[in-house]
């Protein structure tokens, strides 16, 4: 089995080596006549549509939510304070008792890792015996997933009682109450991730946990949940993303995300570009906040190994003056999966340090146990059908590379679907070196998706290579499940929305064949 395995990643790395070769010769022509690229998007959403059984006020609930400004789904974002103003913030959530003092929390950031850093920490809290609240973001199928309790979804009726509480907050924000003058204007109400963080941080107030572990949207410094003040702060790997809004370059990008850094308050990192690494050191410097890197300043190495057990998989050991973990399997695919699992368990030890209390072994216990919708997840046996949410250039390297190490396959055909705003050039270029079939689709649900068309142009200019479009998801499937083999593999990433359509589809079918 390893011998098997092996050779089936020379061979794959191989043929990445000549297709690098290939796109470099090309480079300077392709450069030279690079035109722009214009993506259409759809200005129309489909609404949301609550299950049958879910709470009748659910669908109401919903739509008030929708009606505020969402920057995940508009193509311009002025970033600035006052598009995301933490003073707003500030004041919705004093009318709402302050909850976020509440109770102790974990906040990362990053452009890659910070989810699956978050549910492993999160995973190890809860086994440990602590009540855990978790608060990530986006969502793949059910927007209650951003909220979660002991990783059960926030039920129908706590999500009512709380969008009910924020809209009554918001009146008197805005003057809506017995015409008192408000404190913002009505044009200037609060946006909908701010809305949906106060709800997350009244849910976790009301539910009195321990220690909740919470996530940044899109950047830090401007985010709405950098009201926190922590017991530890983390940033994961930073790469190209979101660059239209939070800087051209790496250091631009690092100085947003390291905005999440407070005086006296632990900070870990990962080993960082070297620019990244300097940015993240000054303002951790400036804001007075001891900062640690996973291996440098925290010993931690990572290795791959086959098992009959396990298979493939990574391992980590970590050690520090107060902990000391050895040989832990990663329960989740890839090499990138292992440096987040090191930030976790820096972030657990950190926990460890200021006073939390937990059960060391039932923590690892948890971590065992991890999996995450959405990353590199196999979503269906037959046909072999992987779904991972890469959507930039970084996350998608990490994606083709952790597929080699984990999977053997024949052949690739990769379903791929992005936001107009991302890196696409950098996303077409590794989906080049690893796919051998690439079949170009869109979200129906997603107002910032590229036009199929377009990118299929594009990466046939760029690459010389015949690519096919399908205008649904389910369509991409029925043309990808054409032609494949038994051995051959389907590989779905890019926007969320894509991945979320493509959990839906899979899950739908799966409860059919039950049916």
């Amino acid at each position: 089995m390893t011998t098997s395995l092996k050779s089936k990643r020379r061979a794959t790395s191989s043929k990445a080596k000549v297709k690098s070769a290939n796109a470099r010769k090309k480079g300077g022509s392709r450069r030279s006549s690079r035109r722009k690229v214009l993506l259409k998007a759809s200005s129309k959403e489909t609404p949301v549509r609550p299950s049958a059984d879910s709470h009748p006020q659910y669908a109401k609930a919903i739509n008030f939510l929708m009606s505020h400004t969402d920057y995940e789904k508009m193509r311009v974002v002025r970033y600035n304070t006052t598009t995301f103003s933490l003073d707003r913030m500030r004041t919705l959530l004093k009318h709402l008792g302050n909850p976020q003092t509440k109770f102790k929390t974990a906040h990362v950031a990053g452009t890659k890792g910070k989810g699956s850093t978050c549910h492993m920490l999160a995973a190890m809290l809860q086994s440990g015996g602590l009540k855990t609240g978790l608060y990530t973001s986006p969502h793949l199928v059910d927007i209650r997933e951003r909220i979660r309790l002991n990783n059960e979804l926030i039920s129908h009726q706590d999500f009512v009682s709380l969008v009910r509480r924020v809209e009554t907050a918001l009146r008197k924000m805005t003057g809506g109450v017995g015409g008192e003058a408000g404190e913002v204007g009505v044009l200037d109400r609060p946006t909908f991730f701010e809305i949906f963080t106060a709800m997350a941080f009244c849910y976790f107030a009301d539910q009195k946990v321990d220690i909740a572990v919470i996530e940044t949207g899109m950047g830090g410094r401007l985010d709405s949940t950098n009201v926190l003040m922590p017991e530890v702060c983390a940033v994961t790997s930073i790469s190209k993303d979101h660059m239209s809004v939070l800087g051209n370059t790496l250091a631009k990008i690092a100085e947003e995300k390291a905005g999440i850094f407070k005086k006296d308050i632990p900070a870990i990192t990962c080993i960082q570009d070297a620019d990244v690494a300097n940015v993240l050191r000054r303002v951790a410097n400036t804001a007075k906040a001891p900062l640690q890197i996973v291996g440098q300043d925290i010993e931690f190495s990572y290795r791959f190994e086959i098992t009959r057990l396990l298979g493939p998989h990574m391992r980590v050991c970590l050690t520090t003056e107060s902990s000391r973990f050895e040989h832990l399997a990663v329960p989740l695919m890839g090499e990138h999966q292992a440096v987040n699992c090191g930030l976790a368990l820096a972030m657990l030890d950190k926990l460890k340090q200021r006073g939390l209390t937990f059960d060391d072994a039932k923590a690892l216990d948890g971590l065992a146990k991890v999996k995450i919708p959405g990353r590199l997840e196999v979503v269906s046996k037959s046909p072999r059908v992987i779904i991972d949410g890469a959507h930039n250039a970084a996350s998608v390297q990490a994606l083709i590379r952790g597929i080699g190490q984990h999977v053997p396959y024949d052949s690739m055909v990769v379903i791929f679907g992005c936001n107009c705003d991302k890196d696409i050039d950098g996303m077409l270029e590794q989906i080049s070196l690893g796919a051998d079939k690439v079949i170009f689709t869109k979200s129906k649900n997603n107002p910032k998706a590229a036009d199929p068309l377009e990118l299929s142009n594009l990466y046939t200019e760029r690459y010389g290579k015949m690519a096919q479009i399908a205008d649904s998801f389910p369509r991409a499937m029925e043309i990808a499940e054409r032609a494949i083999s038994k051995e051959d593999l389907i590989t779905i990433t890019g926007s969320f929305y894509v991945i979320g359509e493509a959990k839906q589809y899979f899950d739908d079918r799966a409860a059919a064949l039950k049916n």
